[in-house]
Parts: structure tokens; C-alpha cells; sequence
């Protein structure tokens, strides 16, 4: 029984295919020394696997078959990655989903989350939460509806506020194309001393006071 139905599945490979240009990939490494080697592993292959990890949320190994290691799937997700596919499978993404439902841009949320990050990386440091061990923050814009926006990943240990300004520009970037939002002008958003949140402009930013409390 497939993962997701044929009617889905399809288009989704149809304009993903087109991203990578899966097409004029040579069938073998062109940086082998002797010019050949064992054939590439089609990426439609590679895809479904990815699927089948994203609807089951289980990792590459429990998902592997012997014509698709994990490995394999790691190494091209590595490569899709280095040429910049995530951001345009983002974009398409949203555009169809603002065209099928719609997105609710009305009312925008931003918070950041920690994990860890065991092989540390560029955006990574010493945790303050998890005994100094490397971990990772995103910042993540959601729409009305939880749809996420945009995220931008940072060292645990930096401040939240700096992420706030290259979050919300990259919102724009990624529903530019959509004519019914090109012209949508953003909230500037003000810090909360008191929480921490971030408020839009002309909202009380002091909590209500508890009754016997002063303000």
C-alpha cells in the first residue's frame, strides 16, 4: 500500500524533479578517477524514501532498503541541500498551499526553539540549558493558522531579539511571488520588556496588573 496517494505523489516528484533537474544528472559520478562506477541511485528512489521518513517521523536507518542505504539518503539530502532546493520546495510549497487554502498572514507568530546538535556545525554552540553541550535555536514564523513561514537557525546561546528582523524579512522572500500578498504591509513589532514576546504597535505591552499588585 503506497504512503501517500498517486494523485499527491506525483506532482509533488513532477515539480521536484524539475527543482533538481533530475533529467540531466549523469547516471554515474563524473568525479570518479576512472570514469565509471556503480550507477547513481534514482532520485525518484531517494525521494520516496525521504517520504516514507517524513510521513512514518522514523529515521533513514528503520526506512533503508538494500537498493537505498541510509547513507545514500543522507548524502543526497546533503547535496539538495548545498544547492539551495530547501528554500524552493519552501516557496512552491506555500504558493500552493495559498492558492488551495490560503494562508492567514493577518495575524503572524514568532518564537524560537532549542535542540541539541551533537556534530556542532556553524550554528551551533554551548548550550546554557543542557550543561554546556552543543545545541541549535530556530526561530520560526508561523501564520494565523501554525503554517510555517520562514525559520532561521542561530547558536543556542545567542540572544532571541537579533533573530527577530531576519525572520520576518524572510517571510516576505518566501510569499513574494504571490500577487495577493505583494502588497501587504508588516507590523513593525515592538520588544515586551516584561515577557520577552514581541507585540505589534498600538497593543498595551504591560501585562494587566494583578488585583493588590501596583502596576
Amino acid at each position: 500500500m503506497p504512503l501517500l496517494p498517486a494523485s499527491l505523489i506525483e506532482p509533488l516528484w513532477v515539480e521536484f524533479a524539475a527543482l533538481i533537474e533530475s533529467d540531466s544528472r549523469p547516471e554515474f559520478r563524473s568525479t570518479h578517477p576512472w570514469g565509471c562506477h556503480r550507477r547513481r541511485v534514482p532520485d525518484r528512489v531517494v525521494f520516496d524514501h525521504v517520504i516514507a521518513a517524513l510521513v512514518h517521523g522514523s529515521g533513514y536507518e528503520r526506512i533503508a532498503t538494500p537498493g537505498c542505504s541510509d547513507r545514500t539518503i543522507r548524502r543526497r539530502l546533503d547535496d539538495w541541500a548545498t544547492a539551495g532546493i530547501g528554500q524552493d520546495v519552501l516557496r512552491a510549497a506555500l504558493a500552493g498551499y495559498d492558492q488551495m487554502i490560503g494562508l492567514d498572514l493577518d495575524d503572524l507568530s514568532v518564537d524560537t526553539s532549542i535542540t541539541k546538535a551533537p556534530g556542532g556545525g556553524e550554528v551551533a554552540g554551548r548550550s546554557p540549558v543542557d550543561r554546556g553541550k552543543q545545541g541549535t535555536k530556530r526561530s520560526v514564523a508561523c501564520d494565523g493558522d501554525g503554517i510555517p513561514l520562514h525559520l532561521v537557525a542561530a547558536r543556542v546561546n545567542d540572544h532571541d531579539s537579533p533573530l527577530l528582523q531576519p525572520t520576518l524579512t524572510g517571510i516576505v522572500d518566501m510569499i513574494n511571488p504571490l500577487p495577493q500578498h505583494s502588497r501587504r504591509r508588516w507590523p513593525r513589532p515592538v520588544p515586551h520588556r516584561a515577557s520577552g514576546s514581541w507585540l505589534r504597535l498600538g497593543q498595551n505591552p504591560r501585562p494587566a496588573a494583578h488585583p493588590g499588585l501596583p502596576r
